[in-house]
């Protein structure tokens, strides 16, 4: 499994430049879990450029930042977040929406972050690092398959607690933007599912992790699907019976 170099900033310098930023965006996205509680902190567990912040072109950078909130029970630790930081030193206007604000102190000193996953390129960037099984960093990527090359990522708005990223409409791409150790039931039942020889769910073709936390899982992408939440509370609003088509689900999964 080859490794692929990354220039992991020190924490004690990348950090405080960016904390301006992220206290004023992070409690406004809807992935945020602690709205209501103010934010007095950030702890950084690991920082990795998936693409160089100080080249020519866009810069990629992956974090995990745990944030600090009053409230918190006693012993319990502070919910991490992944975010994945677009840096450029001139952000085009077709990326204005997805502006986090400019870096005034520090190595990035000048720059405009923002949100990665809005940038076709950097997007396309992420897919093709999970088509090459290996190591950047703290992260390891992981296929079962080979995958096309290139395929254009548009993002998916509906998701609430997380972020996805389509291909090409072929392939879907879940990003868990709150992070918790082991494995995600994302990946783990789909692939027990289908290493047990069930073809009715889509079975994972390639996920990145960091430690024993899942990042992401890429899976075939069904255009017109809807999960059984979404199924329920559409046959509620249209007055239909509902139990015949769970049912079906149980026996599917």
């Amino acid at each position: 499994m080859p490794e692929t170099a990354s220039d992991t900033r020190a924490p004690d310098a990348l950090l405080p430049s960016l904390a301006p930023l992220l206290h004023e965006w992070l409690p406004r996205q809807r992935w945020f879990a602690g709205k209501g509680r103010r934010v007095t902190g950030f702890t950084l567990d690991a920082a990795t450029e998936l693409l160089p912040l100080d080249g020519p072109g866009p810069g990629l950078l992956h974090l995990l930042v745990r944030v600090e909130q009053p409230g918190r029970p006693t012993g319990s630790p502070s919910d991490c977040y992944q975010l994945l930081l677009g840096v450029r030193t001139q952000l085009p206007p077709r990326l204005a929406p997805a502006l986090i604000g400019r870096i005034r102190q520090g190595p990035l000193a000048g720059r405009a972050v923002y949100e990665g996953l809005r940038d076709p390129r950097l997007a396309g960037l992420l897919y093709e690092r999970l088509r090459t099984p290996g190591r950047t960093g703290p992260l390891r990527f992981h296929a079962t398959t080979a995958l096309p090359a290139a395929l254009a990522p548009r993002v998916l708005d509906a998701e609430q607690s997380n972020s996805s990223l389509v291909y090409g409409d072929a392939y879907i791409l879940k990003i868990f933007r709150r992070v918790s150790p082991g494995a995600n039931p994302d990946l783990e039942l789909p692939l027990a599912l289908s290493r047990a020889g069930c073809a009715r769910v889509p079975a994972p073709v390639a996920w990145f992790e960091s430690g024993a936390a899942t990042l992401g899982v890429l899976q075939p992408y069904l255009r017109d699907s809807r999960d059984g939440w979404r199924l329920a509370l559409d046959a509620l609003a249209d007055g239909r019976e509902f139990t015949g088509e769970a049912r079906d689900l149980g026996r599917a999964t």
